[in-house]
Order: structure tokens, then sequence, then C-alpha cells
């Protein structure tokens, strides 16, 4: 059964059609696992295999097309009705003869819909180049159009029910990230901490339980607290390093990150100081967000307070300071739309929904901190409930 209502799902798909329209977009394929779902509930670990969504802009429902062994799947999570599930035969799967973008285009051809402006997702990690050649191969006079973020712009604004689910999905990782924290001690292995961390997500709290996350566990330790994105080892942690820990809750697909940094030993002043100034650079941040200011605004806020004083943040180590969240599947949980940067102009609503991420990375030194927040009527919330420090121990 679908998570949401089906009124719910035909609003998304209302909004959507109201997109195409005014991009002169006639036929969608949406191939996007986060697209698929939020508009047609489809929730499958079988996207690495090319399926998607076929929306006309004159059909009230999508059409499912997949694998056919997923499509059971379809039926179980999805509110399409029987004839909009289409599955192709396994001939399709990995094959250099056929592929299954012959089978979306045969779908078309049948539905009279060759003729028409059908836009794709060219950028996002599961519509190949493969993809694109067969269906320029198949229908040489259709004109495509890249739609890549048409269904993800109609999501930044979230639902109540989005926003429970995204709170939810926070309870979960106030759970992990304080299991974690935990878990840090000279002697540990890192690979040990990671596992408690993917229990404790995955076993959420005692109300409900935690879905896979669309991003590892990054756990950057000692030198490699100077970097960005990298996962655990099988080496142990010791005394006197930091180590920098980015991890998500997930419920119904819905994330809520955090991070948070920890030192084992006794923390050199400069990291002490470098915390500090860090916490009071978000903290201003998050007080500038309200609706109405822009992404570039609120990042302006934080810039100003985090390079005052000698500043924790430089030209030189610059990163954007946020960007939107919440439906996703691996390998990330961004929206991929709004980005807290100079030069994005997007005007912040209520319900939109952000992860900010301002950390510091030195030579010498790291430190992480960020946020979950939800934009307000009056200002914003964060989603996680857990202290803003360095965590010595």
């Amino acid at each position: 059964m679908p998570v949401f209502d089906i009124a719910e799902y035909k609003e998304r798909v209302s909004k959507t059609k109201e997109r195409m329209n005014r991009e002169g977009i006639e036929v969608l394929l949406a191939t996007d696992p986060a697209n698929m779902n939020y508009l047609a509930g489809y929730d499958g670990d079988s996207f690495y295999v090319p399926q998607g969504l076929i929306l006309k802009i004159d059909e009230e429902q999508p059409v499912w097309f997949g694998r056919g062994m997923d499509a059971n799947g379809a039926r179980i999570t999805t509110w399409l009705k029987e004839e909009n599930i289409r599955a192709y035969s396994d001939d399709y799967v990995q094959s250099s003869i056929k592929h299954p973008m012959n089978f979306v285009t045969n779908i078309l051809k049948e539905k009279g819909r060759t003729n028409k402006i059908i836009g794709v997702e060219m950028d996002q990690y599961y519509f190949t180049a493969r993809c694109l050649t067969e269906l320029k191969k198949d229908l040489p006079n259709t004109v495509f159009k890249d739609a890549t973020l048409l269904v993800n712009m109609v999501r930044q604004i979230k639902s109540e029910k989005e926003i429970s689910y995204m709170k939810r999905a926070a309870r979960i990782v106030e759970r992990a990230i304080q299991v974690g924290i935990e878990s840090i001690e000279a002697g540990v292995r890192q690979c040990d901490a990671a596992a408690k961390i993917y229990y404790a997500q995955i076993s959420g709290t005692p109300e409900y339980g935690g879905d896979y996350v669309a991003g590892a566990p990054i756990m950057l330790t000692g030198k490699r607290a100077s970097a960005a994105h990298l996962t655990w080892s099988d080496e142990k942690f010791h005394r006197n390093e930091v180590t920098i820990l980015e991890i998500a809750g997930c419920y119904h697909r819905y994330h809520s990150p955090i991070c948070r940094t920890v030192y084992v030993g006794n923390p050199p002043d400069k990291l002490k100081w470098v915390a500090e100034k860090s916490v009071e650079a978000l903290e201003k941040a998050l007080d500038a967000i309200k609706p109405g200011i822009t992404c570039e605004e609120v990042e302006k806020h934080w810039r100003k307070a985090a390079m005052a004083e000698g500043g924790v943040a430089r030209e030189s180590s610059y990163h954007r300071l946020g960007y939107s969240i919440g439906l996703g599947y691996p390998p990330d949980w961004g929206e991929h739309t709004a980005s807290m940067r100079p030069g994005d102009k997007t005007i912040l609503q209520p319900n939109m929904t952000f992860h900010l991420i301002p950390s510091i990375w030195e030579e010498d030194c790291g430190f992480g901190i960020s946020e979950a927040i939800r934009v307000t009527a009056d200002g914003c919330e964060t989603l996680a409930n857990f202290p803003r420090r360095l965590f010595v121990k």
C-alpha cells in the first residue's frame, strides 16, 4: 500500500502537469527513483535496472514501467491501476542487443505519443547515455527536452505528512548520532562503530523502524578529518584524534541528516576555537532563515559570522552552506534544487527543508556540525534536537 493518501498523489501529479505545461512538455519520463516514489509511491531496491514513469499531460495516472520481477512490487506500493503497470521481460536486462528504453518506445507508439515533446531527466544518476541513445534511435522525429529538475522542483515544498515523516527520521537520527558518539573510544575499530550506527538507523525507535539511508555514514577520523566524504576503515580510534560523523535517519524514504564532531582526549585550543566559532556562525544563519529571504542571503549571514574576528572560513576553503533535502534514494539524500550559496536566488517558503552543514576542513584541523531544518511561517525549526558542540571524551 502507498504511504500517502491517493488524494495527495493526485495533487502531486497535478502540480507536475502544471509545470510540464509551462515548459511545453507533453510527456514526461521520470526515471529518478525519488520522483517515481513521489508521484506513484513505488518503493523498491530495483533502480539498478532502467525503470520509471510515463506521465502524459492528458491522463490522470502515470504508467509505471520496469523489470517483470518488480511488477508485483509496483502493485503493492503504488496507487496505479493494473493497466498502468507495464513490465518488460528479463531478456531486456543488461543486454547488448536490446534495451528497456525500446520497451518504453513501444508503449509510446501504442499510445500515439511519438510526435509529442517528451521530457527526460538527462542529468540524474539512473538515466544513462544509452537510455537517451535508444530513445532517439527508436523515435527519430521526436523532440526530447531536458526535464531533470521538473519533478524535483515540485517536491521542494513539503506537505504536513511529509514533514511528519522527516520528523520521525529526526527521532531516528538523534538515537543514531548518540550511538555513534558513544561508540567512539580509543581502541575501538571504526567499522564496529559504523555497524552500531547502522543498527540504530535501521532499528529506529520503539514506535517505528528506520529505512536504509541514501548515503553511508561519513566517518572522518584523524588525518582523514581534513577531507570530506570518506567513510570508516577497520583501523582503531586513537587518543588525541578528532572524528567527524555525518549520518541521517530515514523513514518512508524521507531523510533527516546531522553532523557532529567528537574528540578523544584533550582537544587543542585551535579545535575548541574552531568549534565555538562554527556553532556561532551556524546559529546566525539559522536565526536569519524565514520565508521571503533567498538562499544566498542566508549564506551571507553565515559568511559574515564565519569570517569575523579572523574567521573560521576562508574563500579558499569555501563550499556551499547547505542544500534542499527530503525524499531520497542512494547515492544521496539531496533534492538537487536549491543551495545555500552565492548566486542562488531561490526564495524560501514555508515547508521547504534544508541541510545546513558548514563544515571546516584544514590541513591540521577539521570540524563538522550541521542541522536539518524546516522553514516555518515566521522562521525555521530544526528537525533534530541534539546539542551543538564539540563532544570530548
